[in-house]
């Protein structure tokens, strides 16, 4: 706590608002955003290996977050204070960091794929400055962003060469899928009938029990795409004009955002605590679906409008 009371006294107005825009590199619209460029419009395997790391993480994440149940600095420490406009996004208990994890997966990650030394130094600038806003909004401690930063960057270097020779395996990725989904499976389980203490926080439990049910839809809508794609689309995401890759990835990302909120809007008519879950896990099955198996059929058309 002494550092992020360090930190605490260097906020300023100014600073709050850059930190918080940096913060939101971490959020999963970031996320989604760079996966969807490299699948869409750059390198197909590579936008597999981001989202095989990202997907990961979260689990990882989760799974740490519910097994320790470690509450916010704020929550230990009463006398501590936080930049209230970050308060809204630190849902779920503190460690380890989800913000960290999202943007060093991801920004590692690119570092990892590209060989342009400015890319990497900017990528690195970022997994620092992520984590750092996370501590100096006040939302997480030197700890929980430490632990996150080098489970993602082991998932980084372990995650690379795996996908990079399964990739074109049909077997391979398929027996990759299927401990991906089992163990999505697994964690929903886990949530429901696993016997946390009495003293446990329930909101902060069935934050997590939504987290489990939201990546088991999108590990399925994975999973999906990747047997399409190979059965029946195969697209390249390589091909077209800068404009043409430019238009698809913009359009792209409003058209997989609007899906999502018609699914929210659709499966939120389930009724019950459990309507709500399955709603999170069909929305992000049938965004994941359209992004990665439907979009690209629209390839074709930009070629005639973009050139």
């Amino acid at each position: 706590m002494q550092f992020l009371y360090f930190l605490e006294d260097l906020r300023n107005p100014v600073l709050d608002v850059i930190m918080q825009i940096i913060t939101h590199c971490g959020e999963e619209l970031v996320f989604m955003a760079v996966a969807m460029l490299f699948i869409w419009c750059i390198d197909k395997k590579q936008g597999y290996y981001l989202l095989t790391v990202g997907f990961l993480g979260t689990q990882i994440n989760q799974l740490l977050k519910v097994n320790f149940r470690i509450e916010r600095p704020w929550v230990r420490d009463p006398n501590f204070t936080i930049v209230e406009s970050a308060r809204a996004e630190a849902t779920g208990y503190s460690f380890p960091s989800g913000h960290t994890q999202s943007s060093v997966g991801t920004f590692a990650g690119i570092a990892r794929i590209t060989k342009k030394r400015w890319l990497q130094i900017i990528c690195a600038v970022m997994c620092v400055l992520v984590p750092l806003s996370r501590m100096y909004l006040g939302v997480h401690t030197l700890w929980d962003t430490s632990v996150s930063f080098f489970i993602a960057l082991l998932l980084v270097f372990i995650l690379y060469p795996i996908i990079n020779k399964c990739f074109d395996h049909l077997n391979a990725m398929r027996l990759l899928f299927g401990v991906m989904v089992a163990w999505c499976i697994g964690q929903v389980c886990f949530m429901e009938f696993f016997p946390f203490p009495a003293e446990a926080n329930g909101e902060e439990l069935y934050s997590a029990l939504k987290n489990a049910y939201k990546m088991l839809g999108a590990v399925l809508g994975f999973y999906g795409v990747y047997e399409l794609d190979q059965r029946y689309i195969r697209y390249e995401a390589a091909e077209g004009s800068f404009w043409n890759k430019l238009l698809r990835w913009i359009l792209g990302l409003a058209a997989t955002v609007v899906v999502q909120e018609l699914c929210y809007a659709v499966f939120g008519l389930l009724p019950g605590e459990h309507g709500a879950l399955f709603c999170r896990l069909l929305s992000y099955m049938v965004m994941v679906l359209f992004a990665g198996a439907v979009w690209p059929l629209t390839f074709p058309l930009f070629k005639k409008i973009a050139k």
